[in-house]
C-alpha cells in the first residue's frame, strides 16, 4: 500500500485534491470545476486517490462525493520518519568525525 500512496502523493493535481477535500465532503462535479482539466481526466485523479485508499467514494442519487481518508497516511509517515532518524544518525556521526578532525593537531612535517 505504501507504493500506492506514493504514487498517488506524487502528481501535484492530486495532491491538489487531497488540498481541496481536507474541509470536507465535495462533489465530484464541483471539485472537477476547480481545475483547468476536463472531468474525465480529474476523474481518472481520483480513481487513483481511491485505489491508494487516500479518498471515500459516496454516491447519493445520481451525486458522487469525495472524502480524504488520511488514514492510509500513517504508514507513509512511519516510513518517512524511521528514514529520517537514519539519516539524521548519519549526519550527527559526520558531524562528530569532521569535528574530531578540527581539534586534533596536524602533524608537523620536517622543518
Amino acid at each position: 500500500m505504501l507504493d500506492l500512496t506514493y504514487a498517488a502523493l506524487a502528481h501535484p493535481t492530486r495532491r491538489a485534491i487531497l488540498e481541496q477535500l481536507r474541509d470536507g465532503q465535495v462533489r465530484v462535479t464541483d471539485l472537477a470545476q476547480r481545475f483547468p482539466a476536463a472531468l474525465a481526466t480529474v476523474s481518472k485523479h481520483i480513481q487513483v486517490l481511491e485505489k491508494a485508499g487516500l479518498v471515500r467514494r459516496e454516491i447519493q442519487g445520481r451525486d458522487h462525493y469525495l472524502r480524504a481518508d488520511p488514514s492510509h497516511l500513517t504508514e507513509a509517515e512511519q516510513w518517512i520518519a524511521d528514514y529520517t532518524g537514519f539519516w539524521q544518525r548519519g549526519t550527527d556521526a559526520l558531524a562528530r568525525h569532521l569535528e574530531r578532525g578540527r581539534t586534533t593537531p596536524t602533524a608537523q612535517g620536517p622543518t
